[in-house]
């Protein structure tokens, strides 16, 4: 008997027009549908008249799924696996069972689709020729300072996921780990109430701030790229080390600035890692 084959399908992020035929088909012929949740897939599924059959595939099970999964795939089985909404695996359940199927020698096929982060970074205005997808920050307030300063000198555009109890924060971490960078808030992606933030960290928030409805939702981050350093990493640090023997870290962080030519919160930035680490 023949492998049966994985099917990694993408479903609508908010609007169910981003559903492509591919993905309906591929879900009314498959043997089984693997969902997060399948109250929400089962929505989906009636909307689209898909009957077929669903089983839960979320973190809490997913190493025990993932090897009952493939056990179906090599009697012959097809299953699809899908998130609550976007591309599976991107911040969502799935790599395992990927990963088993692929070991396993099972063939996986992924229909592509709608995903929150691609789509922000497509209209925020911010620079897509380098990029990091960065998922959801840590909850904790000096988890996320300390995982937001490891960062602070990417060049790159960040982009994160975000919930609406702990965007506010997220945002003032962001300016005062980062500083005031140009940044681009997309909340409710394809939804009804769909809207943009864009400009410098402290426009954004002032914005969120003067509309509570700003603050409810779901929300991809968009953040602007550390600027270029005319100090690299190393220098920036082996200069600091050597003053910081002597010197507070703020005129440390100034020198090294005037010496190499770099920033000076990146100098500072610095300085503070290296106060962590003794």
């Amino acid at each position: 008997m023949a492998d049966g084959k994985l099917f990694v399908v993408a479903t609508p992020i908010g609007n169910l027009g981003d559903m492509v035929p591919r993905a309906v088909e591929c879900l009314q012929s498959v043997d089984l549908i693997a969902a997060e949740d399948t109250r929400r897939t089962g929505q989906l599924c009636q909307h689209f008249d898909i009957r077929t059959p669903t089983r839960a595939y979320h973190e809490h099970n997913e190493q025990q799924q993932s090897t009952e999964l493939v056990e179906l795939l090599a009697k012959g089985k097809n299953i699809a696996l899908v998130s609550d909404a976007g591309m599976p695996l991107v911040s969502d359940p799935g790599y395992r069972l990927v990963n088993c199927a692929r070991v396993a020698g099972i063939e996986v096929s992924v229909i592509p689709g709608a995903c929150a982060f691609v789509a922000a970074l497509a209209g925020s205005g911010l620079p897509s020729d380098r990029f990091t997808f960065l998922g959801f920050p840590p909850a904790k307030k000096q988890a996320r300072e300390k995982w937001l300063e490891s960062i602070a000198f990417s060049t790159e555009t960040l982009i994160f996921y975000e919930s609406s109890h702990r965007i506010r924060d997220f945002l003032n971490d962001l300016q005062s780990v980062l500083g005031d960078r140009q940044v681009c808030v997309a909340r409710e992606i394809t939804k009804t109430f769909e809207t943009w933030l864009c400009g410098s960290l402290s426009e954004v928030q002032f914005r969120m701030d003067s509309d509570s409805n700003q603050l409810k939702g779901e929300f991809v981050v968009v953040v602007k790229g550390a600027p270029e350093s005319n100090g690299s990493a190393v220098e920036i640090e082996r200069y600091m080390k050597a003053m910081m023997q002597e010197l507070p870290i703020k005129k440390a962080a100034a020198i090294t600035s005037d010496l190499l030519g770099a920033r000076k919160n990146d100098c500072y930035q610095v300085g503070l890692k290296i106060q962590d680490r003794d």
